[in-house]
């Protein structure tokens, strides 16, 4: 019963929190008049999400698709370098300097670029900018838990005289699953936001970037905000589904006493 006070303490009281927020962002938006073109309500954002339903759904799939692709490859990616790159000392060494260069790319100058590359009626530049987005946190949660293996296990399966990959499959790895989830948690925000950046620069009609800023042109800012609140949502429920993976993968590998 404790228990089950305790989860319902912590799923109550973000959402108490949350309705308390846009209560007060109403009685502002009202009490001090302020204009849609600076940020309308929520009763006038709920209002227009609501209208047009069909066509946000439309985009969060669009952008949603892309972002799943790019998380998978981003994802994938950065697990088996990071696995790579703690087995073989020369490729840590040598990776360190390229993580960091990628980390700093610019969205804005990389999303025309492979535009360019790829065309302008593909989606892969946009699955590509996620990835890459995904790679770096990743990556360098991945090889973070990697090293916290403890050196007594390492000795035990050198006894055992089990190979590098053996050591990495039985005990590293699973050792570093919460710093494998926690970089997931992260990238699954950032392959959102990445997908939804590089809408801005080019591609095809479709997507909720591209939506927001045809609504936002067209001085439609309650519609562009509704906008907005699907990709807030579609970002809510990567990182809800990936939360979700990790409580059940973890639950699943959790020592016995």
């Amino acid at each position: 019963m404790r228990g089950q006070a305790t989860r319902a303490r912590t799923v109550l009281a973000p959402v108490l929190l949350g309705l308390f927020a846009l209560a007060l962002w109403q009685v502002l938006v009202v009490a001090f008049d302020i204009k849609p073109f600076i940020v309308p309500g929520p009763i006038a954002i709920g209002s227009e999400f609501g209208a047009n339903l069909s066509t946000v759904v439309q985009g969060a799939l669009v952008t949603g698709g892309n972002a799943l692709v790019g998380l998978v490859i981003g994802g994938i990616g950065g697990i088996l370098f990071a696995v790579i790159a703690a087995l073989v000392k020369a490729v840590d060494g040598l990776s360190a300097g390229v993580v960091s260069a990628v980390a700093v790319v610019p969205i804005v100058a990389l999303a025309p670029v492979l535009y360019a590359m790829y065309g302008a009626n593909a989606e892969t530049a946009r699955q590509l900018v996620a990835a890459i987005a995904v790679f770096i946190p990743v990556y360098v949660n991945t090889l973070r838990g990697l090293r916290q293996v403890r050196p007594v296990h390492r000795d035990l399966m050198h006894a055992y005289a089990a190979s590098a990959w053996q050591t990495t499959r039985t005990v590293t790895i699973p050792g570093a699953l919460p710093f494998i989830f926690t970089g997931l948690r992260i990238a699954s925000s950032l392959a959102v936001i990445s997908a939804l950046i590089a809408e801005y620069f080019g591609g095809p009609i479709g997507g909720l970037g591209k939506s927001i800023t045809s609504a936002a042109s067209s001085s439609n800012y309650n519609l562009a905000w509704a906008y907005v609140l699907g990709a807030i949502l579609v970002g809510l429920v990567f990182y809800c589904v990936t939360l979700a993976i990790e409580m059940f993968v973890t639950r699943h590998h959790r020592p016995t006493s």
